[in-house]
């Protein structure tokens, strides 16, 4: 979906004179622009019509939409589980859970976004990179942000090896030790220090100082604990869930969302929900009803 502030309206009337009518699908939510471009052309006679196939653009812009709405990052949590809702095995391996289909399609939900958030445990666990690798080079490049409130990201994570370091965000909390905070800082990754609820980086802030980098989309790759802090702090919009035909079992086998769980009443409920199939695997996508 395109959209015209008034200088880009200013533009399109001197360049293209020839223009009558003007078709939008939907107005743009942004309070700094909204209406402006609308109210530039009907001064210059144009004819303009906003509303065509609204629904439809929302959904394909639902990131954008959300942002503007709530004033902070439109939230996907994606996970692959197996059929019986394990996360990881009872010794916390997990890979790989899904096939190469289901990893290719995980990289491509990375691509559009444009922070990947992911926890320190997740990090000393498996070592991600979480770079976008696609079967052509992918030149816009997502943050990588680790919630890590100690500051205990190793300076020779795989992350740092990867991609723009430049482009690696590192939240921690009040209380992280300073030494801590300076290491990593100076090894080229921006430190957010966020603020702290109940000894852990608090998600909301987080997510605060992530609207404020202009980060709009959010692909959240974590493990149990920080998925179920999202859940909890109802910052989830969207869930991506990989689904294996496989049963682990183990009633210490991680589920996707930890910590002290929501409410029957208060459950999440997804609607608009898709099912796809990826190799031997499937997708199942949904919007979280507000």
């Amino acid at each position: 979906m395109t959209t015209f502030d008034v200088g880009q309206v200013d533009s399109l009337l001197t360049t293209t004179r020839s223009v009558r009518r003007v078709v939008a699908a939907a107005r743009d939510p942004n309070p700094r622009v909204t209406g402006g471009g609308a109210a530039g052309l009907a001064a210059a006679s144009i004819e303009v019509s906003v509303g065509c196939l609204e629904r439809e653009a929302r959904e394909l812009n639902h990131a954008f939409f959300t942002a503007i709405a709530l004033q902070r990052p439109h939230v996907t949590a994606k996970w692959a589980m197996t059929l019986d809702g394990k996360i990881a095995a009872h010794d916390r391996q997990s890979r790989w859970i899904t096939g190469e289909a289901a990893r290719r399609e995980a990289h491509r939900l990375r691509s559009e976004a444009d922070a990947i958030v992911t926890g320190i445990g997740t990090v000393l666990a498996d070592d991600p990179a979480l770079t976008v690798r696609l079967e052509q080079p992918w030149p816009r490049e997502p943050y990588r942000v680790v919630v890590d409130g100690r500051a205990r990201l190793p300076l020779e994570a795989a992350m740092l090896r990867a991609g723009t370091r430049a482009r690696i965000l590192v939240a921690v909390g009040e209380d992280a030790p300073a030494a801590r905070v300076a290491g990593l800082a100076s090894s080229g990754v921006t430190v957010l220090q966020c603020k702290s609820r109940d000894g852990r980086v608090d998600v909301a802030d987080l997510c605060a100082r992530l609207f404020a980098l202009d980060v709009i989309a959010v692909l959240l790759e974590a493990g149990s604990e920080l998925t179920g802090a999202f859940v909890q702090a109802g910052l989830v919009d969207r869930v991506a869930a990989f689904v294996a035909p496989k049963v682990l079992g183990g009633s210490d086998a991680p589920t996707p969302a930890g910590g002290p769980g929501l409410p029957l009443g208060d459950a999440l409920r997804l609607s608009d929900l898709t099912a796809r199939p990826l190799g031997g695997d499937w997708l199942l996508e949904g919007r979280v009803e507000r």
